[in-house]
């Protein structure tokens, strides 16, 4: 049967006569070429993907390609995953090509062009999930495509990895706990994060456990950098019952509220304990070193090309993906003061970073 099906094969000679069109406007198509009428488009990537053509392989002595795709390359954070995808990877004698386009929920809409021209075998993004028309035009030219940590909860046919991140959130929240804190304040991500939403929950229900409630002017949404750590932490320890830990949803912003804490004239951990969110190598190197919540964005990068592999060879894969998370306990932490001092006023946020 299979050998039936492979004889029968559809060449684009045949696309083209029964899409009505010519040959070279299947090739303008399959190439991502812009001077092609968005219906003459419609209906060719839908004959190619009712067909499942397959393009040819490439030229020999021509290495594959691996595109990631990121909104933003200027983290940490993202220097984790694309460890992760190059060493499968290269594991595979395939070369990565990065790209940075559009928001944390989608890629912008010129991406797909010079994706489409770059031929890559598969594609990881860092994004919510893709817009129905780039997902048919991927499918089209047998491109297959994964979601890492998505901002978004995916849509059940969308291949994505993530990690435990409501699970982290407990995990953080309790050990404050377990240590004697009772103000334990949250700066997690955008509120219109997944992850930080989740690792939101996560803090609730590990102070619903502990039969503590959570109080609303201990919650802030920040954007997983310094800054905004820094600036929320300032807010935090001003209030009149300050809190005596913060969880904060990433490494960088915890790196904000220990400055904010110093120039608040405050001791971490003695007078505020800080717990951070990914674990990225800066978190051991800091001063004190951080507590924080391992996420294994290693991994995730290559769990997510291992899955990319197996869709492209047609092997039955899960679609949804989730590592687990897991507490390390560095020096950033401890039980809190018998009377917590009140924070001085500190300089401006401009002056003090």
């Amino acid at each position: 049967m299979r050998d039936d099906e492979e004889s029968r094969r559809i060449t684009l000679a045949e696309v083209a006569q029964e899409a009505g069109v010519s040959l070279s406007t299947v090739s303008k198509v399959l190439n991502g070429r812009q001077d092609v009428s968005s219906r003459t488009r419609g209906k060719v990537e839908a004959l190619l993907e009712a067909h499942a053509y397959r393009r040819t392989t490439r030229a020999a002595g021509e290495a594959p390609l691996i595109e990631l795709v990121f909104h933003e390359l200027d983290s940490v954070w993202s220097m984790e995953l694309i460890r992760g995808v190059e060493n499968l990877a290269k594991a595979h004698q395939a070369s990565v090509v990065l790209t940075e386009s559009g928001t944390r929920h989608s890629p912008g809409a010129d991406w797909i062009e010079g994706a489409l021209q770059r031929r890559p075998i598969g594609i990881v993004l860092v994004f919510s999930s893709l817009p129905d028309e780039v997902k048919h035009q991927l499918a089209a030219r047998s491109i297959p495509f994964v979601i890492v940590d998505p901002a978004g909860d995916p849509e059940p046919d969308v291949p994505s990895v993530g990690s435990a991140n409501w699970s982290g959130g407990v995990a953080a929240t309790r050990h404050l706990v377990e240590l004697g804190h009772r103000r334990i304040a949250i700066i997690t991500g955008p509120e219109d994060v997944l992850c930080s939403l989740a690792r939101l929950d996560g803090y609730r229900s590990a102070l619903g456990m502990a039969g503590l409630e959570s109080d609303p002017a201990l919650i802030r949404f920040g954007d997983f950098h310094v800054e905004g750590g820094y600036a929320h932490a300032l807010d935090l320890l001003r209030l009149p019952d300050r809190p005596t830990a913060i969880f904060a949803g990433s490494d960088l912003q915890a790196l904000g509220v220990m400055e904010a804490a110093r120039v608040c004239g405050l001791r971490v951990p003695e007078d505020l304990s800080v717990v951070g969110y990914d674990d990225v190598m800066i978190a051991r190197w800091s001063s004190p070193a951080l507590t924080t919540v391992h996420q294994p964005l290693r991994q995730m990068g290559e769990e997510a090309v291992q899955m990319l592999l197996r869709l492209r060879a047609g092997e039955p894969s899960v679609t949804r993906l989730e590592l687990a998370t897991s507490l390390v306990v560095r020096n950033s932490t401890a039980p809190p003061p018998e009377k917590p001092m009140p924070a001085s006023s500190p300089p401006s946020a401009r002056g003090a970073m």
